[in-house]
């Protein structure tokens, strides 16, 4: 059966919530001790509980999650936090990648549009190239470019293999 999604939101029913801390807990235990043993990686968990009513939860042990983090404290500070993320770090890097992406995107579409008006130019559908813009006239005039490249460099390599004539026409349009 499918979960639905959950509301993060405080729960209201003090024996709901209770419940919930203490399932959760048991489940951030079972991942930080997974962890450790697939990883191979010193892990210690630290939770406080609501008010005074809940303990302080500790995994391992307190000597041992003392010592994990004695050992984080002794780090230099610069490695301590070069890798470390918080939120607003976070937040930040997801945004970048977002923008990377949507960048991507719109070249993608651009390059495709692109592609449709030099084939259309082609085809003689779109005769004069009447109503383009100065920057689909210089993709258009790059891309037809590149193109012209490409069948050059298929031609050479066609006369190099010995499949065409080195008498044919020279190279298209002074590539």
């Amino acid at each position: 059966m499918a979960r639905k999604k959950v509301k993060l939101q405080r729960i209201a029913n003090d024996a709901k919530r209770r419940t919930t801390f203490r399932k959760r807990l048991k489940g951030l235990t079972k991942k930080a001790s997974e962890l450790a043993t697939l990883c191979g990686v010193d892990t210690c968990l630290v939770v406080y509980g609501e008010g005074e009513a809940q303990a302080t939860e500790v995994w391992p042990s307190v000597p041992e999650a003392t010592g994990v983090l004695e050992r984080f404290k002794a780090m230099p500070q610069l490695d301590r936090y070069k890798k470390m993320t918080d939120l607003e770090g976070f937040l930040k890097e997801r945004i970048g990648k977002l923008l990377e992406q949507r960048k991507k995107a719109r070249c993608d579409a651009d390059e495709s549009e692109t592609k449709l008006l030099l084939v259309e130019a082609l085809d003689g559908r779109r005769v004069g190239l009447e109503g383009l813009t100065i920057e689909q006239l210089t993709s258009l005039g790059w891309m037809a470019d590149a193109r012209l490249k490409i069948v050059n460099e298929r031609l050479e390599k066609l006369r190099g293999q010995g499949l065409l004539p080195s008498t044919t026409a020279g190279y298209i349009h002074g590539y």
